[in-house]
C-alpha cells in the first residue's frame, strides 16, 4: 500500500517563509507562548523582540544571509531564540548536541564553514582555539538562564530584513551514516513549515493546548517538531530544561499533550504518582525519535487508559507518518503517512515498489523532504531517486490494515534515546587501544533507550571493561559510549570475510541485561557457541 495526497500543502499560504507564518498564525501576540521551569513567562510578542534582538546582536557581529550559526549551548528559550533569530535574519542554524566533545564539534565547525559559533560561557575557552582551526571567527557566549555575549545590547541601527521563501534555507542539521563522517541535511522553510502545520492538523493542536516540553532543543524533535506545532497552533509550553519524572509528573495537571522519547515514558511508568486520575485532562502523549517497545505501550495505558501515539520521523525528512488521532493507535506501527507525504516500500536491490506485508526498503517523497546534504551532492545523488524518493534506509512493510511497521534498518546505524550513533567512530577509536585486534559496535534492544550501544571486542586477553568505557567517554559524547563492552577471541564472519553483526546482536542481545562489568570471554564464548 501506498499513502499519497497530492502536494499541495502551501497553496491557500499569503505566507513566504516561516517568520511571516509566524505572524499569520499568531494574530494575537499578547498570549503566553512559554512558561519556564525559572519562572519567567514569555508571550508570543516578548520571544518575537528577543528572537529579533538575538538576529541584530548577530548581524552587527558579522554574520550576513546564508551565513551558518553554530550552536551548542544548555536548553532556554534564548537557545530556541537563536533559531528564530535566524529565521528572521536568513541565517542558516546548525544546532549542536551539547553532549559533543572537542574534536565532534571542530568537525561540524569546519564541514559547515559556520561564520559563527555560539557556546556556554563554561566552555569558551576550550572552544576558542577549535572555532579558530575551523576558521569560525565570531564567538559568542548563551547561557541557561539569559545571559552571555550573544545578549548584549545591539547597535540600534536596525539591519535590513532579507528576502526569504520557502526554499531558503532554515537550518543544517548533521545526520549519521554506515560509510564517512557525520552529513549536512538542508532543512529549508517549507520542509519546516509543511511539517508543523500537518502536525498542527493531524494532532489537533490548538490554542487551548499546553506542551510540556522537556525535550532538548539541538534535536529535531524538540527543535522543530514539538516547539513549531505549539508555535503555529497558537499554544502554550511548559518550558522544562531537562526531563525529570518527578517534574513532569507535578507539572502534568497544567498540561494538555507531552511529547517524548520511549525513555521519557518508560521512567513515568517507574512513578507512583502515574494514575488515570492524575493524567486524565491529557488528550494526547506522543512517542518518537526511537522504537516505543509493545510492552511499554500496553503498560502506559493499563496504568492511564492513553493509547501512546507513536510517529516516524528522521533528520532529513522531520516527520512521515502518524498513528491517527482518533481510531487505533496501534503498538509496534508508526501508523499511515502525513497529509502530502507518499511512503512507499520497494525491493532493495530493484528499487520496484512490494506488495502489503512485504518487508523492503522505505522510501519518502514529499513538501518535508530536505534539500540535500550540505555540500555532498554525491551522498545526495545516491539517496534521492530520479522520481524524487528518498532512500530511508529503514526497512519496513504495511500491515493488512494500511499501518506502517519499521522492521530493522538496512544499516547499521543505531538509535539510542533518539540519538544517532555511527558505529564505525566507536570502532576506529577501539581499533587502536592496545590489546584489541578488532572490535564491532551493535544496538541491542533495551526498554529505556530503544537501543543500547554494546561493543563487542576480539583480543587475545580479556580488556578492562571499565578502564576502556571510561577511555572512550574522553573521546566520545556520552550517548555514544557503550554500556557494555564484551570480549571474544574472534569475531564471527561470514564467507566474504564481513563480521556478522547481525548474529551479535541475537546472541548478545538476549543475554545483555544479565552481563556483569568484568565477564570473562569464556562464559560469553560458551553462550555465543551455545547459540549458534
Amino acid at each position: 500500500m501506498s499513502n499519497k495526497s497530492p502536494p499541495t500543502w502551501n497553496h491557500q499560504l499569503a505566507a513566504r517563509n516561516l517568520a511571516e507564518l509566524y505572524l499569520d498564525r499568531n494574530s494575537d501576540l499578547s498570549a503566553t507562548l512559554a512558561v519556564c521551569d525559572d519562572g519567567r513567562r514569555f508571550t508570543y510578542q516578548a520571544f518575537w523582540e528577543l528572537a529579533d534582538r538575538l538576529r541584530c546582536r548577530l548581524w552587527h557581529a558579522g554574520v550576513r544571509p546564508g551565513h551558518r550559526v553554530a550552536m551548542q549551548v544548555d536548553k532556554s528559550m534564548e537557545t530556541l531564540g537563536v533559531f528564530w533569530a535566524c529565521v528572521r535574519g536568513g541565517f542558516v542554524f546548525l544546532p549542536l548536541n551539547t553532549a559533543y566533545t572537542a574534536s565532534e564539534v571542530s568537525y561540524f565547525l569546519g564541514d559547515a564553514e559556520a561564520t559563527a559559533f555560539i557556546v556556554s560561557p563554561q566552555r569558551l575557552s576550550e572552544m576558542l582555539a577549535v572555532a579558530e582551526s575551523a576558521n569560525c571567527q565570531i564567538v559568542l557566549t548563551l547561557d541557561d538562564e539569559g545571559g552571555g555575549s550573544l545578549l548584549e545590547t545591539p547597535p540600534r541601527e536596525a539591519p535590513p530584513s532579507p528576502d526569504l521563501n520557502w526554499d531558503d534555507i532554515a537550518a543544517i542539521l548533521y545526520t549519521s551514516g554506515t560509510t564517512g563522517r557525520s552529513k549536512g541535511a538542508m532543512l529549508s522553510h517549507g520542509n519546516l513549515a509543511s511539517n508543523a502545520l500537518a502536525l498542527v492538523d493531524l494532532w489537533r493542536f490548538t490554542a487551548e493546548d499546553r506542551l510540556l516540553h522537556a525535550l532538548p532543543v539541538y534535536h529535531t524533535h524538540g527543535l522543530f517538531t514539538a516547539s513549531n506545532t505549539v508555535i503555529f497552533s497558537g499554544g502554550q509550553m511548559l518550558f522544562r530544561r531537562k526531563f525529570s519524572a518527578d517534574d513532569v509528573m507535578a507539572q502534568m495537571a497544567e498540561a494538555t499533550a507531552m511529547m517524548g522519547v520511549p525513555t521519557f515514558y518508560t521512567r513515568l511508568l517507574q512513578h507512583e504518582g502515574l494514575t488515570q486520575d492524575a493524567t486524565r485532562h491529557m488528550r494526547l502523549f506522543i512517542s518518537g525519535s526511537a522504537p516505543l517497545l509493545a510492552e511499554t505501550h500496553k503498560a502506559f495505558f493499563e496504568r492511564t487508559g492513553h493509547a501512546v501515539l507513536e510517529r516516524y520521523g528522521m533528520t532529513e525528512t522531520s516527520m512521515n507518518a502518524s498513528n491517527p488521532y482518533g481510531g487505533e493507535r496501534r503498538a509496534g506501527t508508526v501508523g499511515f503517512a502525513l497529509p502530502h507525504i507518499d511512503i512507499r516500500v520497494t525491493d532493495p536491490s530493484t528499487g520496484q515498489q512490494l506488495n502489503d506485508r512485504e518487508d523492503g526498503m522505505i522510501e519518502i517523497k514529499g513538501p518535508n523532504l530536505f534539500k540535500g546534504y550540505w555540500r555532498n551532492p554525491q551522498k545526495t545523488a545516491e539517496d534521492l531517486r530520479a522520481d524524487g524518493y528518498f532512500i530511508t534506509g529503514d526497512l519496513g512493510r504495511f500491515d493488512a490494515d494500511g499501518y506502517l511497521v519499521i522492521s530493522g534498518r538496512a544499516k547499521d546505524l543505531i538509535i539510542t534515546g533518539g540519538f544517532n550513533v555511527y558505529p564505525k567512530e566507536i570502532e576506529e577509536i577501539l581499533d587502536a587501544m592496545a590489546g584489541v585486534i578488532e572490535s564491532a559496535v551493535i544496538g541491542v534492544t533495551h526498554s529505556d533507550f530503544g537501543e543500547a550501544v554494546v561493543a563487542v571486542v576480539a583480543c587475545d586477553a580479556d580488556i578492562d571493561e571499565a578502564a576502556t568505557i571510561a577511555e572512550l567517554r574522553k573521546q566520545l559524547a556520552a550517548f555514544k559510549v557503550p554500556k557494555r563492552i564484551v570480549s571474544l577471541r574472534e569475531l564471527p564472519r561470514n564467507a566474504m570475510g564481513k563480521v556478522q553483526k547481525a548474529a551479535l546482536r541475537k546472541n548478545f542481545g538476549q543475554i545483555f541485561y544479565s552481563l556483569t562489568p568484568g565477564v570473562n570471554a569464556q562464559e560469553i564464548n560458551q553462550v555465543h557457541q551455545g547459540q549458534e
